[in-house]
């Protein structure tokens, strides 16, 4: 990856998660076994939401995370 005229170098792990999001999107906020965080400032315009389905037994058994940011942030 190139950014600002330099090199980067970044592992195939990270540029497959960058090109390939997983886990993007949002649960049911309504569900009960669905619990909601929220990471960040969000006066500020950057806030990551994770969310967790957690069943009966406290097994996660889905995720969900999505990005709220300054759009001069993203490269």
């Amino acid at each position: 990856m190139i950014q600002d005229g330099n090199l980067i170098n970044y592992s195939e792990k990270i540029l497959d998660h960058y090109e390939n999001p997983k886990n993007v999107g949002s649960l049911d906020k309504n569900d009960p076994s669905v619990g909601t965080g929220l990471i960040g400032t969000p006066s500020c315009g950057n806030v990551i939401e994770l969310q967790i389905n957690v069943n009966d037994k406290d097994v996660i058994e889905d995720e969900k995370f999505k990005l709220l940011v300054v759009v001069l942030l993203v490269p």
